[in-house]
């Protein structure tokens, strides 16, 4: 990952004193553009948004193939392993709160890592995953921010679902970093409908705070963008 540094890895440390409730949201960049999500992204009632492997490998196979620059691979070597993170933290965090939000959310996460390699076998790319456990990852960056979130998570049930948003909105974040770059229509394809996924899994975390009794204020989307997300209906 030499050509920039992704936005989930720049925020990581903020992530720690948002927990606290005590970072403001916001910054310069689009978080939330309006999503193309198709029919790849299955959701269900609870707003679990899982990839349909046969159904997107299907629609990539119908998209023309493209040129892949550099900067198209680091991405999606990243988002390999950034969606692994996600589903991994949520697993843990699941068996330490025995709370469904987290492993439902954790399932759908194994899809969308699924996904992005769909799109490492089509352009021919080393999988940095592969033959790799959960809570393990090739970016060593990547490794310490699992530890970091995993133990940030594991104070309290309320926190644990702190760091459920917090990650939604730094994936959002991220992948719209991404994309600034990307102009593979089928990259594209994955990215949107990681969007609505994130999207998603953000008004479930949220949802499940306030019936928790805890609170949360957004931190690396404006709050304009995070109301407007979380005050909106589950994405079909």
């Amino acid at each position: 990952m030499t050509t920039r540094t992704p936005t989930l890895t720049r925020l990581a440390a903020a992530l720690f004193t948002a927990l606290a409730l005590t970072a403001c949201g916001g910054g310069d960049d689009t978080a939330t553009p309006a999503g193309n999500g198709g029919p790849p992204l299955v959701v269900d009632a609870d707003g679990n948004s899982t990839f349909d492997s046969t159904v997107l490998g299907t629609n990539l196979t119908a998209l023309p193939s493209e040129t892949l620059s550099a900067a198209e691979q680091s991405s999606l070597l990243y988002m390999r392993e950034e969606e692994k993170l996600a589903g991994d933290v949520y697993a843990r965090l699941g068996a330490t709160w025995g709370l469904k939000v987290f492993t439902n959310i954790s399932a759908s996460e194994s899809t969308h890592t699924e996904a992005v390699r769909q799109l490492l076998v089509r352009y021919n790319l080393t999988d940095p995953s592969a033959n790799l456990g959960a809570g393990v990852f090739a970016n060593t960056t990547l490794q310490g921010l699992y530890t970091q979130l995993v133990a940030a998570g594991s104070v309290s049930l309320i926190d644990g679902l702190k760091v459920g948003a917090a990650i939604e909105e730094l994936d959002m974040l991220d992948i719209n970093t991404h994309l600034k770059t990307v102009d593979n229509q089928d990259i594209r394809l994955v990215y949107d409908n990681l969007l609505k996924g994130s999207r998603n899994h953000l008004r479930s975390f949220y949802k499940t705070l306030l019936q928790q009794g805890g609170t949360y204020t957004a931190q690396y989307l404006t709050q304009a963008e995070f109301d407007a997300i979380v005050n909106s209906p589950m994405e079909k």
